[in-house]
């Protein structure tokens, strides 16, 4: 017998569709195209046992932009559509993670008193442990799958992300691996500071990071 879908598997349903309608799948990014991504970034999340509003923060984590992929799906005056589609917990850390000037927050992340930097707005604010947490495991997922998928990307842009980025990402997971799950943190240790693939010590052992195929 087939079970009917469940409410999360719905609403990430819903989620894709508007991806596709916002043209996702046609905005190049590492490993072929941003709804790609965005999907590996949702297993990932699955796979480490994330709850559902956090796994659609990752499917959705790039509508508004980030400080890293300017590119916007939608702008901030209609964030209220992407809360009608996902619900208001998740389209919350979307805004939370989209929102993060990353140079002037990342070093205080873990730090529950350390200012966290809003790059649209200019102010700062608090985000609660909750909340630092949930951005931590997402920028985990995020990073993780930069990294593993780094090949298809390297002709036409960057030579080497693991190689170039790696040891940064590795201090960065480190300095806050008390807000990462523990499936999470395991994961950036074994993808972020394993061989280089093509090293004669061969590729990083398997992690469950989400292959391209």
């Amino acid at each position: 017998m087939t079970l009917p879908p469940s409410p999360a598997d719905t609403l990430a349903a819903h989620a894709l569709a508007l991806l596709g309608e916002r043209g996702a799948g046609r905005l190049p990014h590492p490993g072929g195209d941003l709804a790609t991504h965005l999907r590996r970034v949702h297993s990932q999340l699955a796979t480490w046992g994330a709850r559902p509003a956090l796994r659609l923060a990752g499917l959705c984590h790039a509508f508004y932009g980030t400080d890293g992929f300017p590119t916007a799906l939608l702008p901030l005056p209609r964030r209220a559509e992407l809360a009608a589609v996902i619900g208001e917990e998740a389209e919350e850390l979307v805004y939370l993670y989209a929102s993060c000037d990353r140079p002037a927050t990342y070093p205080g992340l873990a730090d529950p008193e350390a200012p966290f930097h809003d790059r649209f707005t200019g102010t700062t604010t608090l985000p609660s442990h909750a909340a630092r947490r949930d951005f931590a495991e997402i920028s985990a997922a995020n990073e993780l799958d930069l990294a593993a998928h780094d090949p298809d990307f390297r002709a036409a842009h960057d030579p080497d992300f693991r190689a170039a980025h790696g040891p940064d990402l590795l201090a960065l997971f480190t300095r806050v691996s008390s807000l990462l799950s523990p499936a999470a943190w395991a994961d950036c240790q074994a993808v972020l500071a394993g061989p280089l693939p093509g090293s004669p010590e061969g590729p990083p052992p398997s992690c469950g990071v989400p292959s391209a195929g």
